[in-house]
């Protein structure tokens, strides 16, 4: 139980790691902030 526990979690940190590396995170906010715009009409 606890080996899973910890490859799981080393897997999560590697995947935001390359999340991050690749900015995975802008075309995120990008996304988050057409779907926010829309949504009040303004987008």
């Amino acid at each position: 139980m606890k080996k899973r526990r910890i490859l799981l979690t080393g897997t999560a940190v590697l995947l935001i790691l390359a999340g991050v590396w690749q900015s995975g995170q802008k075309d995120v906010m990008n996304k988050a902030t057409r779907i926010c715009l829309e949504c009040i009409g303004i987008g």
